[in-house]
């Protein structure tokens, strides 16, 4: 269990360096690709996870997407909270090491970025905050996103790494305008975390309150609903 455990921690904190490292060159000052824009962040989310799957094989990178296989039966319960622990570690970690990367940008950036786009580097956070509609978008892409995931492994398994790039693609731009798409509590708790203990100035309010609930809590509903579709209809 060791190797898969040491697996989800590395391959998350690569998803969230990736990840994280291309919001810091969209918002802070004097990065290369500074205002590059959503495209180009969803894009770079998009191949970066690509490249874990090459990486680190079907790991699951996702605490609701453990959930999901331990429910179908894909992973013994035994790894859950292991992998879970595992994951947002490696959030964590990968954020810290973005921030490492970006540390003088982010000295650049102190008063004159809002306060509030450098939070959304780390975390997901909706421009129009409706608790109910954010959860239900949270909730609902999951279950896409985890629903097509396991079918392309039960049909498709030497594509994956690709397919599933294109899937967080699509799924970006089509369902990301609202929320952010965290649809996984590894990929916004954890550099929430980093966001909260990092030597930033002027932070703007965590928001632990949408934090804990929407990303918090809805990607594990959405992983029932994704389950419970793959076991009764598809019949994986």
């Amino acid at each position: 269990m060791l190797h898969h455990v040491l697996a989800e921690f590395m391959g998350t904190a690569l998803m969230i360096i990736f990840g994280v490292g291309v919001h810091c060159d969209d918002v802070l000052k004097k990065t290369k690709y500074a205002g590059s824009g959503h495209l180009f962040a969803i894009t770079t989310w998009a191949f970066g996870i690509s490249v874990v799957l090459f990486i680190f094989g079907g790991v699951c990178i996702n605490p609701a997407m453990a959930l999901a296989q331990a429910i179908l039966g894909m992973i013994p319960w035994s790894y859950f909270i292991p992998y879970v622990v595992a994951e947002m570690l490696g959030g964590l970690v990968g954020a810290i090491i973005v921030y490492i990367m970006y540390a003088d940008h982010f000295k650049i950036s102190e008063g004159t970025v809002d306060p509030i786009a450098i939070r959304n580097i780390f975390s997901t956070n909706p421009n129009q905050r409706d608790l109910p509609r954010n959860y239900f978008v949270e909730t609902f892409a999951t279950f896409v996103f985890l629903t097509s995931i396991l079918a392309i492994a039960h049909s498709y398994e030497s594509q994956l790494p690709i397919a599933v790039g294109l899937l967080v693609w699509a799924i970006g731009m089509g369902m990301g305008g609202t929320t952010g798409f965290a649809m996984n509590q590894a990929r916004d708790l954890g550099p929430r975390m980093a966001y909260q203990i990092l030597p930033i100035n002027n932070k703007a309010n965590n928001d632990w309150q949408y934090g804990l609930i929407v990303p918090g809590t809805a990607p594990f509903v959405g992983a029932l609903f994704a389950a419970a579709f793959v076991h009764f209809f598809l019949h994986f």
